[in-house]
């Protein structure tokens, strides 16, 4: 986590120096929402941005070295995940922001590692991740982003639950291959709010 504002700086200058532009200005939509949705949720605001700002670490790493990383610090690769970036950077990134960006806090690795599948009983910085990755600003293609972004600010498992539902309904619709993760995170989101409902 940056410590202070050069700190902060830094990283945000060695990120950018790892993505193209466009990339870059989604990152820093995400460290933006992400501060956002902690001030709001009462989450701590430089945890979120520091997840934020790092989330896509990985996101051009080769997948052979994603996949070589992962392997060394013994964290499992999915049939799904072997050969697929899109899904593997995440993993790649939580590795790559402890030993290339100095982030220790566990906190924040796991949020940038469950940021592209989630998980069931996600923490409150791993939501805000999430969330903020599929709503940030310079997101316009998602169905239902006005009502999503609304519900962020209002109710993080709801949020959640929109996001997930409408990502399974883009996978099916495409004929993708739906990982396990992401249909277990929406059951288990989309059965805790019936239960509190």
């Amino acid at each position: 986590m940056a410590k202070t504002e050069k700190d902060r700086l830094e990283m945000i200058r060695a990120v950018q120096k790892e993505l193209k532009y466009a990339r870059f200005i989604h990152t820093l939509g995400v460290a933006e929402t992400a501060a956002a949705l902690a001030v709001r949720h009462g989450c701590d605001i430089h945890k979120a941005e520091t997840a934020g700002i790092l989330h896509d670490c990985a996101k051009y790493m080769d997948v052979s070295k994603m996949e070589s990383l992962c392997r060394k610090e013994g964290l499992e690769i999915s049939p799904l995940e072997r050969g697929n970036p899109a899904l593997l950077h995440s993993k790649a990134g939580s590795i790559l922001a402890r030993t290339k960006y100095g982030v220790e806090d566990p906190d924040i690795l796991e949020a940038i590692r469950y940021h592209t599948t989630g998980k069931p009983d996600m923490s409150m910085l791993e939501k805000i991740v999430f969330i903020a990755d599929y709503i940030e600003p310079g997101r316009d293609q998602a169905p239902h982003l006005d009502e999503i972004r609304k519900a962020a600010f209002e109710d993080l498992d709801k949020a959640l639950c929109m996001i997930l539902k409408d990502t399974l309904s883009y996978l099916r619709e495409n004929e993708r291959e739906i990982d396990f993760l992401t249909q277990k995170t929406y059951d288990y989101y989309e059965d805790r709010i019936r239960t509190l409902n």
